[in-house]
């Protein structure tokens, strides 16, 4: 069992920055890959970025802007966010997974509870 906290979210105007906060009560956080998604109103829930043993992963979009990291020694991962749109609008969900692989969103084996994001024109 992992339960998995997310915080951070909040309103921000178009090209403002958030950092996303994600905090893991389990004592094997670092046996895990982490990842965000997110999911907007009347949308599917979208991968957003993960990070396990390999590296780095980012949904196209994203790329460039969003930037994901961990610190096994807390149990935390973030998701530092810049340059921020519209289409950014979202609950964001952090994830662990125990091969880090295949981040589809019906294969997740943990969630968090989400975290508002709202990015005003």
């Amino acid at each position: 069992q992992v339960q998995l906290v997310e915080s951070g979210g909040g309103l921000v105007q178009a090209g403002g920055s958030l950092r996303l906060s994600c905090a893991a009560s389990g004592r094997t956080f670092s046996s895990y890959a982490m990842g965000w998604f997110r999911q907007a109103p009347g949308k599917e829930r979208e991968f957003v970025a993960a990070i396990n043993w390999s590296g780095t992963s980012y949904l196209d979009s994203v790329k460039g802007r969003f930037t994901i990291s961990r610190d096994n020694a807390k149990n935390m991962v973030y998701l530092q966010m810049n340059s921020l749109e519209p289409e950014d609008t979202a609950v964001y969900y952090c994830a662990a997974d125990r091969r880090g692989t295949t981040w589809r969103a019906d294969r997740v084996d943990y969630w968090g509870q989400g975290t508002q994001v709202t990015v005003s024109s």
